[in-house]
């Protein structure tokens, strides 16, 4: 027999029990019809034996079982809005078969607590939504670690975890916890499923995963359900980063306050980026607070945004909600490029995103096949259609558009709104804090926050629509050090010369900033891209900050350990973080 007639008796003697398993109905081959699952959010794909869509845990198990005694890597899917492909291929030089599972029909979320600490903590399966747990919590007056952004493109809970994301909170750090449900290959090639939830839920897969799905044990959250770090470390795992507040106020420290391969938080599912099984984690939530005020700021000065920054962390009594930053061209190309993501958001609301990004991504992908439509036919009726919209934005950020270069939206609650105004006020009465600030109302700081939101798609929209004028988008995702005062990027002439854009935003009090940038249509990407990173590591910044290495990204020495740690016969989503996608034999000779 062949090489290639032995694979491909594998491949149908895989698909066969997988269909036995869970239905014909739930294992998709057709390329045609898996496609979307196979493509990235927004770049990067690769074929597949199948993409199959388990119904219930057990299902799941079952199918990973299935997977791993043909040998075959497994690609861990949700709900695929990564922005660096890693739930997706890369390419096709993979040597064995590849199967995509997609868990967004396990999309239980159970609440942990009883009586006035009901929701406390809850327990998220592996297809549970951030929007679904925000509305789970809203009666409950709590929220999960992230809102408004990566909820609104349908993102999954154990996505965040997974990816170590991070988000506009800048009280609460990056998803992370140390309590979960999951499956790993060992260097035996064996299957084990891990139970460190800290909860009782049986013994055998079956009984575990049938009682975590139907929520059949205690919700009680009491210190002995919390299981210890480990055998040598007695101290509880934690459910949330507990420890950010304080890292972020420390602005004196030569490090970044938070990125994707901090060893700090590596831990288990946290930062696994796809290669573990994860089919529960167990969170903190936060209450909301009862009244809160946004702040408005602009300043022609990165020094004086510097000393803004580093006040705002250490001096004040709270520490403020977020502290969104909008360089003035962002702020330009979000208006004109994101004003019907604008719209859409703010009359459907943000329950209704995920399904719009899903049934556009569908269509997308079937539009491109017609060759009689222009590319990108979808994103140039909604931006031609925009321009028949009235002005969306407030006349206040108008007039701070026209007058500032920078721009902060500075959201604080109850006890440090009075605390935080009089603070400003004192600041920019200093003569060398040139700048102002007003207060929002509730309108303005709605419209404010959506404004930041719809620019993280202005670039992608931009170069989409002018794609036959300009080269390819070029996103970053960087930590600064907190103790950089130097935040402003300055770029030597001969990569300045072939950026058609600079696009800045991001998460200022965090030093995490996006940079996107549209390349001219001569320049080439790889080579920009690695003139960018080297420049990045002089500055002492850490890559990416919070949407993890992907395909995109070379994983550093810790993070690539790590990887190898869970996953020692590089069984799942292998050439992550630009590692090697061949079979790794941990018992061989």
């Amino acid at each position: 027999m062949t090489q290639s007639t032995q694979i491909k008796t594998e491949s149908r003697a895989l698909l066969q029990t997988l269909e036995q398993l869970i239905g014909s109905d739930a294992v998709v081959t057709d390329p045609q019809r898996n496609e979307h699952y196979r493509k990235g959010f927004r770049s990067g794909e690769g074929p597949a034996l199948a993409v199959v869509f388990p119904r219930h845990l057990f299902d799941l198990w079952q199918v990973l079982q299935a997977c791993v005694d043909a040998g075959a890597i497994i690609i861990m899917q949700a709900a695929n809005t990564g922005l660096t492909e890693g739930s997706t291929p890369s390419g096709s030089d993979y040597d064995r078969n590849l199967v995509i599972i997609n868990t967004l029909q396990m999309n239980a979320i159970h609440l942990l607590g009883e009586g006035n600490h009901r929701g406390e903590q809850i327990v998220a399966l592996p297809g549970a939504t951030l929007h679904g747990l925000e509305k789970r919590l809203a009666p409950l007056k709590r929220a999960p670690h992230s809102e408004i952004g990566s909820s609104c493109i349908g993102a999954s809970i154990v996505g965040g975890i997974a990816n170590n994301s991070g988000g506009a909170l800048c009280q609460r750090g990056p998803a992370y916890t140390e309590l979960a449900v999951y499956a790993q290959v060992d260097k035996s090639g064996q299957l084990q499923l891990v139970n460190n939830l800290g909860i009782a839920l049986g013994n055998s897969p079956q009984e575990i995963l049938t009682n975590l799905e139907r929520g059949t044990f205690s919700t009680a959250v009491t210190p002995d359900t919390v299981p210890p770090y480990s055998e040598t470390n007695p101290k509880p795992r934690m459910a949330s980063d507990g420890e950010y507040i304080e890292r972020i106020r420390n602005i004196d420290a030569d490090t970044p306050a938070r990125f994707n391969a901090d060893p700090r938080r590596l831990f288990e599912a946290s930062g696994c980026a796809g290669k573990l099984a994860v089919f529960a984690v167990r969170l903190d939530t936060f209450p909301v607070p009862e009244r809160t005020q946004t702040f408005y700021i602009g300043s022609n000065s990165p020094a004086v945004f510097a000393r803004l920054r580093r006040g705002l962390l250490s001096e004040l009594p709270q520490l403020p909600i977020l502290g969104e930053y909008l360089h003035r061209d962002m702020f330009d190309l979000a208006a004109t490029y994101g004003k019907d993501s604008f719209y859409i958001i703010e009359k459907l609301g943000t329950g209704r995103m995920p399904q719009f990004f899903s049934i556009k991504g569908r269509m997308d992908a079937w539009l491109e096949k017609r060759r009689f439509l222009p590319r990108f036919f979808s994103d140039r009726l909604l931006q031609k259609l925009s321009r028949l919209l009235p002005q969306h934005l407030p006349e206040r950020m108008l007039a701070y558009r026209e007058e500032y270069e920078h721009h902060l939206i500075l959201k604080v609650a109850d006890p440090g709104i009075e605390s935080t105004q009089q603070w400003l006020q004192n600041f920019f009465a200093g003569s060398e804090n040139s700048g102002a600030f007003f207060n929002c109302s509730e309108e303005e700081a709605r419209k404010a926050m959506l404004h930041r939101f719809v620019s993280a798609g202005a670039a992608m929209r931009y170069q989409s629509i002018h794609e036959k004028t300009v080269g390819e988008l070029l996103p970053l995702d960087i930590a600064l050090r907190r103790n950089d005062l130097h935040w402003q990027e300055q770029l030597p002439a001969d990569i300045a010369d072939q950026l058609e854009q600079r696009l800045y935003y991001g998460h200022f009090l965090c030093h995490v900033f996006h940079q996107d940038y549209v390349l001219k249509k001569d320049a080439d990407p790889k080579a920009v891209k690695q003139a960018m990173l080297a420049l990045l590591d002089q500055r002492g910044a850490c890559y990416p900050a919070e949407h993890n290495v992907g395909h995109l990204y070379q994983a550093p020495d810790a993070q690539r350990h790590f990887f190898e740690r869970l996953d020692p016969t590089n069984t799942f989503n292998p050439g992550i973080g630009k590692t090697d996608k061949t079979r790794r034999c941990c018992n061989c000779g």
